[in-house]
């Protein structure tokens, strides 16, 4: 069974992790982000060494993201998303090939245990999501 495990972040969050500190989310130190470091690689490694990782990727900051739109012509209309600094968004993501839901819920908490700086707001959650075939999913091919 397939499933996608999305970790879910804010910009305070980025900010924080390049050293800018706001209410909720002081600036990591060295440490703090070996910690993070070690943490998410141990548990990458964990779910290669069992077979379970199809894919696995940390994303870029949420100010980077665009969102994009079609004109009339078809052409690409690209603007600056709506993530201001309270608004989740995706952080990053597991793609995983697990032996039942409850397995890809074991490594859902695994990530959301992982270190932060102290005075941190409490982790956001992490979205676990099947991921189907068009015929399990109730899609007609």
């Amino acid at each position: 069974m397939k499933f996608i495990i999305m970790l879910t972040g804010k910009q305070a969050a980025y900010d924080a992790m390049n050293g800018r500190t706001t209410e909720g989310f002081p600036a990591w130190t060295e440490g703090d982000l070996k910690a993070m470091f070690e943490h998410m690689g141990a548990l990458n490694d964990d779910l290669t060494a069992r077979g379970e990782l199809v894919d696995g990727q940390g994303l870029a900051e949420p100010k980077q993201a665009k969102l994009v739109t079609a004109a009339a012509d078809g052409t690409p209309v690209v603007s600056d998303g709506p993530y201001g600094e309270t608004k989740e968004v995706l952080a990053g993501y597991w793609l995983v090939d697990v032996k039942s839901p409850e397995r890809a819920y074991e490594i859902a908490a695994r990530a959301y245990r992982c270190p932060v700086p102290e005075g941190s707001t409490e982790n956001l959650p992490v979205i676990v999501r099947p991921v189907g075939e068009p015929d399990e999913a109730g899609y007609e091919v």
